[in-house]
Protein backbone atom coordinates (compact mmCIF):
# COMPACT_ATOMS: atom_id res chain seq x y z
CA UNK A 1 0.00 0.00 0.00
CA UNK A 2 2.84 2.17 0.88
CA UNK A 3 4.35 1.21 -2.22
CA UNK A 4 0.98 2.37 -4.08
CA UNK A 5 1.07 5.77 -2.17
CA UNK A 6 4.88 6.74 -3.27
CA UNK A 7 4.02 6.12 -6.87
CA UNK A 8 0.80 7.80 -6.77
CA UNK A 9 2.94 10.75 -5.55
CA UNK A 10 6.01 10.73 -7.76
CA UNK A 11 3.21 10.92 -10.87
CA UNK A 12 1.72 13.90 -9.50
CA UNK A 13 4.70 15.81 -8.98
CA UNK A 14 5.92 14.37 -12.30
CA UNK A 15 2.78 16.03 -14.07
CA UNK A 16 3.28 19.55 -11.83
CA UNK A 17 6.58 19.87 -12.65
CA UNK A 18 6.03 19.06 -16.21
CA UNK A 19 3.12 21.63 -17.06
CA UNK A 20 5.09 24.42 -14.35
CA UNK A 21 8.07 23.67 -16.73
CA UNK A 22 6.09 24.50 -19.48
CA UNK A 23 4.63 27.19 -18.19
CA UNK A 24 8.36 28.97 -17.88
CA UNK A 25 9.78 27.47 -20.83
CA UNK A 26 6.75 29.71 -22.70
CA UNK A 27 7.47 32.99 -20.13
CA UNK A 28 11.65 32.50 -20.76
CA UNK A 29 10.95 32.61 -24.62
CA UNK A 30 8.55 35.07 -24.88
CA UNK A 31 10.12 36.77 -27.33
CA UNK A 32 9.95 33.84 -29.87
CA UNK A 33 6.23 32.33 -28.72
CA UNK A 34 5.48 36.00 -29.38
CA UNK A 35 7.40 35.80 -33.03
CA UNK A 36 5.38 32.20 -34.09
CA UNK A 37 2.04 33.43 -33.49
CA UNK A 38 2.45 37.17 -34.96
CA UNK A 39 4.67 36.61 -37.91
CA UNK A 40 5.91 34.58 -40.60
CA UNK A 41 8.76 32.25 -40.27
CA UNK A 42 10.10 32.40 -44.08
CA UNK A 43 10.04 35.99 -44.37
CA UNK A 44 10.76 37.51 -40.56
CA UNK A 45 13.74 35.10 -39.73
CA UNK A 46 16.13 38.23 -38.71
CA UNK A 47 13.53 38.90 -35.88
CA UNK A 48 13.98 35.07 -34.94
CA UNK A 49 17.48 35.03 -35.07
CA UNK A 50 17.61 38.44 -32.85
CA UNK A 51 15.43 36.91 -30.37
CA UNK A 52 16.78 33.48 -29.91
CA UNK A 53 19.82 34.96 -27.79
CA UNK A 54 17.25 36.40 -25.53
CA UNK A 55 15.06 33.14 -24.78
CA UNK A 56 18.63 30.79 -24.51
CA UNK A 57 18.46 31.48 -20.54
CA UNK A 58 14.92 30.57 -19.95
CA UNK A 59 15.90 27.46 -21.96
CA UNK A 60 19.54 27.08 -20.17
CA UNK A 61 17.02 27.66 -17.18
CA UNK A 62 15.04 24.68 -17.84
CA UNK A 63 17.31 22.45 -18.54
CA UNK A 64 18.64 22.83 -15.08
CA UNK A 65 15.23 22.02 -13.88
CA UNK A 66 15.04 18.81 -15.58
CA UNK A 67 18.57 18.50 -13.87
CA UNK A 68 17.63 19.06 -10.32
CA UNK A 69 14.54 17.08 -10.66
CA UNK A 70 16.18 14.01 -12.25
CA UNK A 71 18.73 14.30 -9.37
CA UNK A 72 15.26 14.33 -6.99
CA UNK A 73 16.66 18.42 -5.90
CA UNK A 74 13.14 19.18 -3.50
CA UNK A 75 14.23 23.28 -3.88
CA UNK A 76 11.50 24.20 -5.77
CA UNK A 77 10.82 24.32 -9.71
CA UNK A 78 10.52 27.83 -9.44
CA UNK A 79 13.25 28.87 -7.36
CA UNK A 80 15.44 26.17 -9.36
CA UNK A 81 14.36 28.29 -12.56
CA UNK A 82 15.35 31.84 -10.94
CA UNK A 83 18.49 31.11 -9.77
CA UNK A 84 19.38 29.05 -12.80
CA UNK A 85 17.85 31.92 -15.47
CA UNK A 86 20.35 34.35 -13.62
CA UNK A 87 23.32 32.20 -13.87
CA UNK A 88 23.16 31.96 -17.34
CA UNK A 89 22.18 34.73 -18.62
CA UNK A 90 25.07 36.13 -19.94
CA UNK A 91 26.66 32.84 -21.28
CA UNK A 92 23.69 31.28 -22.69
CA UNK A 93 22.99 34.57 -24.56
CA UNK A 94 26.65 35.09 -25.91
CA UNK A 95 26.70 31.65 -26.90
CA UNK A 96 23.33 31.76 -28.86
CA UNK A 97 24.27 34.65 -30.22
CA UNK A 98 27.66 33.53 -31.32
CA UNK A 99 25.97 30.48 -33.16
CA UNK A 100 23.13 32.26 -34.54
CA UNK A 101 25.50 34.74 -36.45
CA UNK A 102 27.15 31.33 -37.69
CA UNK A 103 23.64 29.98 -38.81
CA UNK A 104 23.22 33.46 -40.46
CA UNK A 105 26.43 33.53 -42.53
CA UNK A 106 26.12 29.59 -43.37
CA UNK A 107 22.20 30.01 -44.47
CA UNK A 108 23.22 32.95 -46.72
CA UNK A 109 26.08 31.13 -48.35
CA UNK A 110 23.83 28.42 -49.24
CA UNK A 111 21.16 30.40 -50.76
CA UNK A 112 24.09 32.24 -52.82
CA UNK A 113 25.63 28.65 -53.90
CA UNK A 114 21.26 27.53 -54.63
CA UNK A 115 21.19 26.90 -58.42
CA UNK A 116 24.84 27.31 -59.41
CA UNK A 117 27.18 24.56 -60.22
CA UNK A 118 29.56 25.58 -57.49
CA UNK A 119 26.22 24.40 -55.31
CA UNK A 120 26.62 20.86 -55.89
CA UNK A 121 29.87 20.88 -53.86
CA UNK A 122 29.34 23.76 -51.45
CA UNK A 123 25.88 22.49 -50.44
CA UNK A 124 26.42 19.12 -49.17
CA UNK A 125 29.30 20.81 -47.11
CA UNK A 126 27.27 23.99 -45.64
CA UNK A 127 24.18 21.79 -44.66
CA UNK A 128 26.57 19.56 -43.01
CA UNK A 129 28.05 22.19 -40.84
CA UNK A 130 24.48 23.99 -40.32
CA UNK A 131 23.54 20.43 -38.52
CA UNK A 132 26.92 20.63 -36.89
CA UNK A 133 26.38 23.81 -35.66
CA UNK A 134 22.69 23.46 -34.57
CA UNK A 135 23.79 20.62 -32.51
CA UNK A 136 26.78 21.92 -30.83
CA UNK A 137 24.82 24.39 -29.91
CA UNK A 138 22.38 22.33 -28.47
CA UNK A 139 24.86 20.45 -26.61
CA UNK A 140 26.67 24.01 -25.38
CA UNK A 141 23.32 25.37 -23.34
CA UNK A 142 22.73 22.21 -21.80
CA UNK A 143 26.72 22.39 -20.78
CA UNK A 144 26.06 26.15 -19.67
CA UNK A 145 23.12 25.02 -17.56
CA UNK A 146 25.27 22.91 -15.93
CA UNK A 147 28.46 24.71 -15.71
CA UNK A 148 27.95 28.28 -15.77
CA UNK A 149 31.08 29.43 -15.01
CA UNK A 150 32.20 27.61 -17.46
CA UNK A 151 34.53 28.65 -20.51
CA UNK A 152 32.92 29.41 -23.50
CA UNK A 153 35.42 28.35 -25.41
CA UNK A 154 35.88 24.79 -23.41
CA UNK A 155 32.39 24.96 -23.85
CA UNK A 156 33.25 24.83 -27.78
CA UNK A 157 35.72 22.42 -28.37
CA UNK A 158 34.13 19.86 -26.37
CA UNK A 159 30.40 20.20 -27.90
CA UNK A 160 32.01 20.02 -31.31
CA UNK A 161 33.92 17.39 -30.31
CA UNK A 162 31.54 15.35 -28.21
CA UNK A 163 28.70 16.13 -30.81
CA UNK A 164 30.60 14.37 -33.66
CA UNK A 165 31.72 11.55 -31.65
CA UNK A 166 28.38 10.34 -30.33
CA UNK A 167 26.37 11.26 -33.64
CA UNK A 168 23.87 8.75 -33.24
CA UNK A 169 22.85 10.21 -29.97
CA UNK A 170 23.31 14.00 -31.58
CA UNK A 171 20.94 12.61 -34.45
CA UNK A 172 18.07 11.24 -31.87
CA UNK A 173 18.31 14.76 -30.22
CA UNK A 174 17.57 16.53 -33.20
CA UNK A 175 15.01 14.39 -34.54
CA UNK A 176 13.17 14.92 -31.16
CA UNK A 177 13.49 18.69 -31.50
CA UNK A 178 12.12 17.99 -35.23
CA UNK A 179 9.16 16.44 -34.05
CA UNK A 180 8.43 19.17 -31.12
CA UNK A 181 9.11 22.01 -34.01
CA UNK A 182 6.13 20.02 -36.12
CA UNK A 183 3.92 19.44 -33.23
CA UNK A 184 4.36 23.49 -32.55
CA UNK A 185 4.00 23.87 -36.13
CA UNK A 186 0.08 21.96 -36.13
CA UNK A 187 -0.77 22.49 -32.38
CA UNK A 188 0.67 25.54 -30.57
CA UNK A 189 -1.19 24.70 -27.58
CA UNK A 190 -0.80 21.71 -27.14
CA UNK A 191 3.01 21.41 -27.95
CA UNK A 192 3.60 24.48 -25.50
CA UNK A 193 0.89 23.49 -22.92
CA UNK A 194 1.36 19.32 -22.46
CA UNK A 195 4.13 18.27 -25.07
CA UNK A 196 7.35 20.79 -24.94
CA UNK A 197 8.29 19.87 -21.28
CA UNK A 198 8.47 15.55 -21.89
CA UNK A 199 10.21 15.91 -25.43
CA UNK A 200 12.89 18.69 -24.33
CA UNK A 201 13.80 16.66 -20.81
CA UNK A 202 14.09 13.47 -23.75
CA UNK A 203 16.53 16.00 -25.63
CA UNK A 204 18.31 17.27 -21.98
CA UNK A 205 18.88 13.38 -21.29
CA UNK A 206 20.35 12.56 -24.67
CA UNK A 207 22.66 15.52 -24.52
CA UNK A 208 23.56 14.92 -20.63
CA UNK A 209 24.78 10.98 -21.41
CA UNK A 210 26.50 12.75 -24.55
CA UNK A 211 28.27 14.96 -22.65
CA UNK A 212 29.11 12.78 -20.01
CA UNK A 213 32.77 12.87 -20.24
CA UNK A 214 33.02 16.67 -19.49
CA UNK A 215 30.88 16.85 -17.18
CA UNK A 216 32.06 14.00 -14.98
CA UNK A 217 35.81 13.26 -15.72
CA UNK A 218 36.46 9.91 -14.48
CA UNK A 219 38.80 10.52 -11.23
CA UNK A 220 41.71 8.83 -10.45
CA UNK A 221 42.13 6.59 -7.32
CA UNK A 222 45.37 7.39 -5.36
CA UNK A 223 47.83 5.19 -6.10
CA UNK A 224 49.71 2.97 -3.26
CA UNK A 225 53.16 4.12 -2.32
Amino acid sequence: MRSRHHTITAVFDGVYVALLTNLLLVLGCLPLVTLAFTTDAARSWPLYTLAAPLCAPGLCAVFAVMSAYSAGDSDGVLRTYCRAWRATARPATLWTGAAMAALVVLAVDARAAWGHRVGALALPVLTTLIVLTVATTLLGLVTVAERPGAPLREVARASVYLAVRRWYLTATSLLVLALLAQILAARPAIALGLCAAPLLYVVWANSRFTLRAALDPPTTAPQRT
